[in-house]
């Protein structure tokens, strides 16, 4: 094998392509049910049909796929199930803005026409995102790729509402709901996105019947007060014990309304009367139930005011508001007006405001669902990773509200329910029912709505299994071993696959949840295409490889703490991809077409064998520890020191005399070993650089087949050896005192210098001297003298150093003019500080901080805080050339 069958550059793009072909074609990913290898299942969270890579999903897949091939490489049957999921509403959004586009509505074309553009839609453009999570280096079983909307998914989740409806979980009832006048539909508490916005708070005066004098209320609302019909008061409140009971009239309407004492009323807020709306607010729903009260409804799907809102029916309600405010302030009903924060829902979809209101829905009971959900977390039958999540997943759980599972959209589940016109019957059933079973009449309607997008993936982990047919992947993969997720989606899908999974299958749905942090920007910014921070992965996997972006992604994937990710973070992981690259292309040029020994001796002499030998055993362990664990991090960074440093930097540059040397039986061995421990890296590497590790181990002696049927490396105890380890680190630690000497000191990296190296420990002096024209060749030293105190004297002109107990000194003597040096670096501390005066000033200005973009302020501070550490580092440079009797001053 020679470097010819590597080329020089990593050609990523021609490689990445290749491979993933392969693997495709090969069904290097499907898993076989009827193997006796212990089975590891992860199912994907499936992105939307509409959806396009992003950096999340980047990371997300990342992580799963390096689970996946991991767990592969430890001889389990793996099997990583990808799919889609139908995205009821962004789905119908996209489809009907073509639709617009061409003049025309849904209901232009009517249900069933519009439902097959849709299908014709999802197979034209639905999915691109699959191919490139492919292009990711997913290893799915793609052979067995599932859609929310597949048949048997489909009647899964059929057969789930049915059994639910049965068990009298699942009800139909008029309750307040949120409501999306932009999506015109339903919407459930967790996808209602609070948001804090400047309002404003609104004193109105409302008249007693009677003429003994007002009540003021406070409304973040006026355009509600329309639906008012009460203004509630606390019963324990003196300011108003003598009002409970009267009447007031509602202002601008002339409606009789009672004034009524609860003590759900915050005495505090406001002028401590409650205007109560029941129809229009979660809280005045529920004492409009409890006192009886009529329920108004003002406010429309759309947006737009009902007739019940007399003269200002059709207005859009925003600018209802404006005029009732205007009408208040001119008959004298509007006291005053105060800035308020005001936390408002938003659509989690469409971003419009959400309206509270009353509303014939659909609803799961999930307190009963909730109560296993919990106790499987508690009693450890599903552990959530990082545990701080568990608070999140608790919290939620034990204030859990009925679950609105109907949608007024066209696209997805619809609601198997039909409704007797005849007698009035609701008819649940899984088959579509030709007649009455009550009146026998045959006039049936089907409810028009369809179930919420997260219903059908709630039973995720099972319906894609073939439930509920007994199969053998539910037998062997169920549960499933691992969910990678998000935080922002513990509550929405995770809580509730596991009430669907406990409850329909008798058993959790995974063992492990690791909860993933997000990818923020360079400053820790959210990205957000407004804010113009996005990075691309697709144009990060043009520019620098797919494995560079991952890499880069797991190297700062720590639990509990979000990434801040940048283009030159991508870029410095694509040096390290060239640094494996250009190592194996010395390890096969030095292997010049021999075969290397394929066992190593039991017992080997030389320190550099012996070290990376031990190292490379105690990184086996940190990788298996760290991947079991969910420390990708921790992983990714033990790898990227150990080839980096270890075994690039320090081991193939010490062992490069027996490379080049006459000894053949040294040159052998150092051969052999070189390419036993790139092998072995490489496995180990693999997870998360799957194909520059896949394209160099097929060039490496000995292998054969896929890198993903090598093997997990086995630590092999005999081979730690302490001692190995303590005399490199010393060697290591007096090469890298001679190199920051000669860094500190700016000495031409070309120029060779005397160094005298002062050691009183016996052993250790006896190592260095050993290995003393090694450390020269690394240091690029002249000369080397080694010995005890009092033994040597030191340089005249030296800059001394310190490494585990051992004096180094690096002769400067017609190396250094230290006064000219002097006089240069005072000139370059001198510009710094101007530079630095500049930018500190601009800090320190108001109108700048005020006025500039949050992004400019943050640069700018990143500026000072690089001249500041430049300027530091050269003071220190000038005191040590002080210290050493430099010039001027």
């Amino acid at each position: 094998m020679t470097a010819g069958a590597l080329p020089k550059g990593y050609e990523f793009h021609e490689i990445e392509a290749r491979s993933t072909e392969f693997w495709e074609q090969h069904d290097c990913f499907h898993a076989d049910t009827a193997s006796e290898r212990p089975p590891f299942s992860i199912v994907i969270p499936p992105p939307n049909v509409t959806g396009q890579l992003h950096m999340g999903h980047a990371l997300n897949n990342t992580l799963q796929d390096i689970l996946s091939r991991y767990k592969r490489l430890k001889g389990f049957e793996v099997l990583w199930l990808p799919g889609m999921d139908h995205a009821g509403i962004a789905t119908q959004n996209v489809v009907e803005r073509q639709l617009a586009a061409e003049g025309l509505s849904r209901h232009d074309l009517g249900r069933a026409p519009f439902l097959a553009r849709v299908w014709d839609w999802k197979e034209k453009y639905g999915g691109i995102i699959l191919n490139q999570l492919k292009r990711l280096g997913s290893s799915c079983d793609w052979k067995r790729q599932r859609f929310t909307m597949d048949a048997g998914l489909s009647r899964a989740v059929r057969l789930v509402f049915v059994t639910l409806y049965q068990e009298d979980l699942i009800y139909r009832g008029e309750r307040m709901i949120n409501w999306c006048p932009r999506c015109m539909t339903a919407l459930a508490n967790i996808e209602v996105e609070a948001e804090e916005l400047a309002s404003k708070l609104y004193h109105l005066r409302y008249p007693l019947e009677d003429g003994s004098g007002d009540l003021v209320v406070a409304t973040t609302r006026p355009e509600t007060m329309l639906g008012d019909s009460a203004v509630a008061v606390h019963p324990e409140d003196p300011r108003y014990r003598d009002f409970i009971g009267k009447t007031v009239v509602l202002p601008l309407v002339g409606r009789r309304m009672p004034v009524i004492a609860d003590p759900y009323v915050d005495r505090a807020f406001g002028t401590g009367a409650l205007k109560i709306t029941p129809a229009h607010d979660f809280n005045d729903f529920e004492i409009g139930r409890k006192h009886q009260l009529e329920f108004i409804r003002v406010i429309g799907e759309d947006g737009t005011m009902t007739a019940a809102a007399g003269r200002w029916a059709g207005l859009d309600r925003g600018e209802c508001r404006t005029r009732i405010v205007d009408e208040l302030e001119q008959t004298g009903f509007l006291i005053k007006v105060e800035d308020y924060a005001n936390r408002v829902g938003h659509c989690y979809r469409c971003k419009s405001v959400v309206e509270p209101s009353l509303s014939l829905q659909w609803f799961i009971a999930t307190t009963p669902l909730a109560e296993e959900a919990m106790r499987a977390v508690r009693d450890g039958r599903t552990r959530i990773i990082p545990k701080k999540w568990e608070n999140d997943y608790f919290a939620w759980m034990e204030n859990v509200e009925d679950w609105c599972i109907s949608r007024q959209i066209w696209w997805g589940h619809r609601i198997p329910a039909w409704y007797c016109k005849g007698c009035g019957r609701t008819i649940v059933a899984m088959e579509d029912p030709e007649r009455c079973p009550d009146c026998q009449g045959q006039q049936l309607e089907q409810d028009s709505d369809v179930l919420d997008t997260w219903f059908s993936s709630a039973l995720w982990p099972f319906s894609t299994m073939g439930w509920p047919g007994r199969t053998r992947e539910l037998e062997k993969f169920y549960p499933t071993s691992v969910l990678v997720t998000g935080f922002d989606i513990l509550n929405f899908w995770v809580a509730r696959m596991m009430m669907m999974g406990l409850h329909f299958m008798g058993e959790v749905p995974f063992r492990d949840v690791y909860v993933h942090a997000l990818v923020r920007d360079a400053q820790g910014h959210k990205m957000s295409k407004s804010k113009g921070n996005v990075i691309d992965p697709l144009v990060m996997m043009d520019q620098y490889g797919t494995d560079a972006l991952r890499f880069t992604l797991t190297a700062f994937a720590a639990q509990g703490r979000d990434i801040k990710l940048s283009e030159d973070r991508i870029e410095g992981y694509r040096h390290f991809v060239n640094k494996l690259w250009n190592a194996t292309r010395l390890v096969l040029m030095n292997l010049d077409g021999t075969e290397p020994p394929r066992d190593l001796p039991a017992r080997l002499d030389s320190l550099p064998h012996r070290w990376i030998l031990s190292r490379l055993q105690r990184v086996i362990g940190e990788v298996d520890t760290a991947l079991d664990g969910y420390f990708f991090n921790q992983y990714a960074q033990t790898l990227y020191q150990f080839i980096w440093h270890e075994y690039c930097d320090w081991y193939l540059e010490m062992i490069k005399p027996d490379f080049y040397g006459d000894d053949p039986d040294a040159k052998r061995l150092a051969r052999g070993l070189a390419a036993k421990v790139l092998e072995t890296v490489l496995v180990m590497l693999h997870p998360v650089m799957p194909f520059v590790t896949e394209e160099i181990y097929g060039k490496l002696p000995h292998t054969q087949g896929l890198i993903m049927a090598a093997g997990f490396p086995v630590i092999d105890s005999a081979r730690i050896d302490p001692a190995a380890e303590h005399d490199m680190a010393l060697i290591m630690a007096v090469v890298g005192a001679v190199r920051n000497v000669r860094g500190e000191m700016d000495v031409p990296p070309a120029a060779r210098v005397a160094a005298v190296v002062l050691c009183d420990r016996p052993a250790d002096r006896d190592l260095l001297l050993e290995h003393s024209r090694t450390i020269g060749d690394l240091a690029r030293l002249s000369s080397i003298q080694i010995g005890a105190r009092g033994e040597l004297a030191k340089p005249k002109l030296a800059a001394g150093a310190l490494a585990d107990g051992v004096e180094i000194f690096v002769d400067l003597e017609g190396i250094l003019d230290l006064e000219s040096e002097t006089k240069r670096l005072l000139k370059e501390i001198g510009k710094l500080e101007k530079e630095l005066g500049s930018t500190a000033r601009k800090l320190e200005n108001a109108g700048f901080l005020a006025n500039a973009p949050a992004e400019v302020v943050a640069k700018e501070r990143e500026k000072a805080g690089r001249l500041a550490e430049k300027r530091d580092k050269l003071t220190a440079q000038l005191e040590r050339i002080r210290s050493l009797g430099g010039g001027a001053s």
